[in-house]
């Protein structure tokens, strides 16, 4: 059934059926103002809602879906929350006449077989009608909430073996019937979840999105209804004619990539994910035939949403960002995203676990694809983590609290052409706002004793990436905690001849006999004092680390960000003197013969 439903849920749609037309100028100036209106709806969120998830950590994206589903406008937030609204919304669209839609209303979806990511991220939505009764657009907004009602808290579960595991599963409900609020389904979905803070998240996504639907329709009383249609039309073409004007200027051609994810939460081995990108004139195929099938997979299921809606993340950061982000980007865009794959699971499979892996790396095997033919625009929109390391525990009244584990911390940072990997937020995070030590603790019975970068763990190249962290925490009370270990063997790729990025670890219970390193799933209680050190990884290099400047490394190596060894090791430079007598300095001759040694040895064995 979920098969039937994804393909009539992302055929093309028509343009809006409209007398009126637009030029450039007025297009532009209400494509500027969908997008504001995007952006003040999810800031509206955010400044509302009860959870440190959305509250504090920007965990949302606001979009706006035009009468008959097209994406006409996002607030440029999370990558991985930028393009999944519309599909849900559309299967809403299929049944608005025989669900009454009208003015006031408000929606909500969460159903990974109807159009939605994972269950955790609650697609709120409500429709905006012009004087005929025709619906004009919809506003929608995407956020992640912190339980599901699964059978694990917070919704992620490692050994769950069917969707209906992982929580209430809604396919498209009414939160609001012309204007009035729906007692009955509001009270039904909190009292399906764990969050005590829940309640007061589901009433900001209501109110930001009933916002939303009084600016959009400020603009259809200020411009006219047909107007405002006839300009999504103009922008969803001129976002496909600028996207294929982009794709004609490549070289036309085949390019392909495998990444891999280490093992499923039941150990099954070296999972893939495959793509070819075609390119034929304007014309650009996203391929992911190849990527695994195996049916006895365990939690490595991503949703068909999430699937398009990582593949055309990666895409939007490989082309002019000016390009609007709208559905004329999926209009130039083949994606074969194959049936029964991880990345379009049969029905009933989980998927929570999925939108981390294989979501990621459906957006990291595009990238190292186009990355031999576009040097320029290669950066990874990924995170490498596996499952992030939370901690859930109940308080004296026995609701249950939940440290999501979304600390500062430096990760996943790659280097691209011409620039290292830099800050502690890699592109793949976009505005997601990570959470200081002093938050997490005054919020959570937790101590965050230390986060440090760790030399040597950047990937090598030309162009550096940046260094993983490694936190350490401490819990004051026991807990649960589970936690899914990937990119150990297969970390984030190099590109163009760079080192691949150092591995993710985990530690638990530090400084114990007990202590362990997780190299697969556990779930485990921990006993109050317990200590977790996670090591993240850090970023990919990028071109041969031969070619970096031999004064560059000199830098690093004083900086602390590689040592002495890896200089000489993976960079082929010889260094005399010593940091700490201040004369630390390249030895040209040396690392110019090093440097050539190892060229001539790679000759030979090629």
């Amino acid at each position: 059934m979920s098969y039937e439903v994804n393909r009539r849920l992302v055929a093309r749609r028509p343009p809006l059926e409209t007398p009126a037309s637009v030029d450039a100028v007025t297009a532009g100036i209400l494509r500027g103002a969908l997008e504001t209106t995007c952006y003040e709806v999810a800031t509206h969120l955010g400044r509302c809602a009860s959870s440190a998830i959305i509250n504090q950590s920007n965990e949302r994206n606001a979009s706006v879906i035009d009468g008959v589903g097209r994406l006409a406008a996002v607030s440029v937030g999370i990558p991985q929350l930028l393009f999944i609204s519309p599909l849900s919304v559309r299967y809403g669209l299929e049944h608005r006449e025989a669900d009454s839609w009208g003015p006031g209303d408000v929606l909500v979806g969460n159903d990974p077989e109807h159009g939605g990511g994972h269950l955790p991220d609650y697609n709120v939505y409500a429709p905006v009608f012009d004087d005929d009764g025709g619906i004009v657009a919809i506003q929608a907004l995407q956020a992640h909430q912190g339980d599901t009602g699964g059978k694990d808290p917070g919704g992620f579960s490692i050994d769950a073996m069917d969707l209906y595991a992982e929580g209430l599963i809604v396919p498209c409900v009414k939160l609001a019937h012309r204007g009035e609020r729906r007692r009955d389904m509001l009270e039904l979905l909190v009292r399906n979840n764990r969050m005590p803070s829940f309640a007061g998240d589901l009433a900001a996504m209501m109110s930001a999105v009933e916002l939303g639907t009084e600016r959009i329709g400020e603009l259809c009383r200020r411009y006219g209804a047909d107007t405002l249609r006839a300009a999504i039309n103009w922008n969803i073409d001129e976002a496909e004619r600028r996207f294929r004007a982009e794709v004609a200027t490549w070289p036309d051609g085949t390019y392909e990539a495998d990444v891999w994810i280490d093992h499923d939460t039941a150990g099954h081995r070296d999972v893939r994910v495959h793509v070819a990108c075609r390119v034929e004139g304007d014309q650009l195929t996203v391929d992911m035939t190849g990527s695994d099938e195996r049916p006895e997979l365990v939690c490595v299921w991503n949703t068909f949403s999430n699937t398009r809606g990582y593949a055309m993340a990666q895409l939007a950061s490989m082309v002019d960002p000016t390009i609007p982000k709208n559905e004329g980007l999926f209009h130039a865009v083949e994606m074969i995203i194959p049936e029964g794959s991880i990345l379009q699971p049969p029905p009933g499979k989980p998927v929570a676990l999925g939108a981390f892996h294989p979501a990621v790396e459906v957006g990291e095997a595009i990238c190292v694809a186009l990355s031999q033919i576009l040097p320029h625009r290669s950066s990874p929109q990924v995170y490498k983590l596996g499952m992030p390391p939370a901690v859930v525990g109940f308080d004296a009244q026995g609701q249950m609290w939940m440290d999501q584990g979304v600390d500062v911390r430096a990760s996943d940072a790659s280097a691209t052409e011409g620039i290292d990997g830099w800050g502690a937020m890699c592109s793949g995070l976009g505005n997601l706002i990570l959470a200081t030590a002093e938050e997490g603790e005054s919020r959570f019975p937790v101590l965050n004793l230390s986060r440090e970068l760790v030399t040597d763990t950047g990937g090598p190249g030309r162009w550096r990436g940046q260094l993983g962290t490694r936190n350490v925490k401490q819990v004051l009370e026991p807990v649960s905690t589970a936690s899914w270990m990937v990119s150990q063997r297969h970390p984030l790729r190099g590109l163009r001849g760079g080192d691949d990025a150092s591995p993710y670890s985990n530690h638990l219970l530090v400084g114990t006999p007990e202590e362990f390193a997780v190299e697969g799933s556990v779930q485990i209680q921990l006993p109050a004092g317990a200590v977790i050190a996670y090591q993240y990884g850090g970023g990919g290099g990028f071109e041969d680390p031969l070619l970096r400047d031999p004064v560059a490394v000199c830098e690093d190596v004083l900086d602390g960000y590689v040592s002495r060894e890896q200089a000489e090791a993976r960079y082929g430079v010889v260094l005399r003197g010593s940091a700490q007598a201040l004369d630390l300095a390249v030895d040209d001759a040396a690392t110019s013969d090093l440097r050539a040694r190892r060229r001539a040895a790679r000759e030979a064995s090629a």
